[in-house]
């Protein structure tokens, strides 16, 4: 990402007969180079100017140009999120009858442009072409999986049956492995195309260092530049309300922000990042738009562990006492786990060989998982959040 900087020199001009050899340097504490070693200040120092006085930050996101024309625009993700949530209805109706797995198949590609009929909407945007590539045989293989699971509705689930596990009024559809196939389709949708795309693809260099002086087209309504776009397209697979976190959302990220948000205050943290971004990019402060989006990215996958941790803990309570919520819950930490894969090499806390290991300490087989074994994930978890 580009740095906003402003370097500052000061000339000093020295007799001759004063040099020494005192070493040179930048001697200001307060500058990017400031050096301990340096008894004589050289005029190297540079300084990094950033201050929100330059700019308003909005208390919602709304955002216009200097003609009040609204700016924002992230009607794709909003589709996208909507396309999940009709996938995992279709999923969870397994658990009173069998599902087609190419009607699933057909809503992940949006067949049609309606996924075949199955979406109560049209829409042009798809899922599949935005999860992370090496993750899309994963997601199909889920989705398959569900449609096999459903097959069993009528049966009680155990370790190698397919079938469904009731909870007083709750019942989920549990695969023969322990997996409740509803939350971990969900889970790794969130992951490999919402947290994915969110923190990776639209904070990433390509899609940040771009036009941010002309509105892309006027005449079409598009009133924002590519760079205030790429960020309001994060800002959506976020999927809030503008007024947030005054309105509090009911699914995906929103809703697991606001879950941790007593121990986090990751609601403030989050959107007041996403305006202080957006503002900066209007201003064209860009050092405060790379803080944001530095701050963004630890926010959000600190909401990933510190939610797979709370469903750790409930698997914990609920074994061997109420198999339906345990396997539930369980399956929902394995989806937040797996997530942590999404979270940006430059301020992730896991490295990939270490997040292998991790899910690694998931069984195959849920049913086959002891207490000890989610005891050794808390740990791996807790020692680096």
């Amino acid at each position: 990402m580009k740095i906003a900087s402003v370097a500052i020199f000061t000339l000093v001009a020295l007799p001759v007969f004063l040099t020494s050899c005192k070493k040179e340097g930048c001697t200001d504490e307060t500058a990017n180079n400031y050096s301990s070693k340096a008894k004589i200040d050289d005029g190297s120092c540079t300084y990094t100017v950033s201050s929100t006085s330059n700019y308003t930050i909005p208390t919602t996101y709304t955002f216009t140009d200097v003609n009040g024309n609204n700016t924002v625009d992230y009607s794709g993700q909003t589709e996208r999120l909507n396309q999940l949530s009709e996938i995992i209805e279709l999923v969870e109706s397994g658990k009173t009858g069998a599902i087609n797995s190419q009607d699933l198949l057909d809503m992940y590609v949006n067949t049609g442009g309606n996924g075949n009929n199955n979406f109560s909407f049209s829409s042009s945007k798809q899922l599949k072409d935005k999860t992370f590539a090496p993750d899309q045989s994963f997601v199909e293989t889920l989705l398959q999986n569900a449609a096999t699971a459903s097959l069993s509705y009528n049966q009680t689930a155990q370790s190698g049956q397919a079938g469904v596990l009731t909870t007083g009024t709750k019942s989920y559809l549990i695969d023969e492995n322990g997996m409740d196939v509803a939350e971990v389709i969900e889970k790794v949708i969130m992951g490999s195309v919402f947290m994915n795309q969110a923190l990776n693809v639209y904070f990433g260099a390509e899609k940040m260092n771009v036009n941010n002086t002309t509105a892309v087209d006027p005449t079409a309504g598009k009133y924002y530049t590519t760079m205030q776009h790429h960020w309001d397209e994060s800002f959506g697979y976020f999927g809030v309300s503008t007024t947030f976190p005054s309105t509090l959302p009911t699914s995906f990220w929103g809703k697991y922000c606001n879950s941790q948000n007593t121990s986090l205050n990751s609601n403030a943290d989050m959107m007041n990042n996403y305006l202080k971004g957006r503002a900066a990019i209007g201003a064209n402060v860009l050092l405060d738009r790379d803080a944001a989006i530095e701050a963004i990215r630890k926010e959000w996958e600190d909401i990933s562990a510190n939610q797979a941790l709370t469903y750790l803990n409930l698997a914990i309570t609920s074994f061997g006492t109420d198999n339906a919520k345990y396997f539930h819950v369980l399956s929902e930490a394995y989806g937040f786990c797996y997530n942590l894969r999404y979270s940006p090499e430059g301020t992730r806390r896991l490295n990939n060989t270490e997040h292998t290991a991790l899910m690694s300490l998931f069984s195959t087989n849920f049913w086959d998982m002891t207490v000890g074994d989610i005891n050794s994930i808390k740990a791996v978890l807790t020692a680096k959040y």
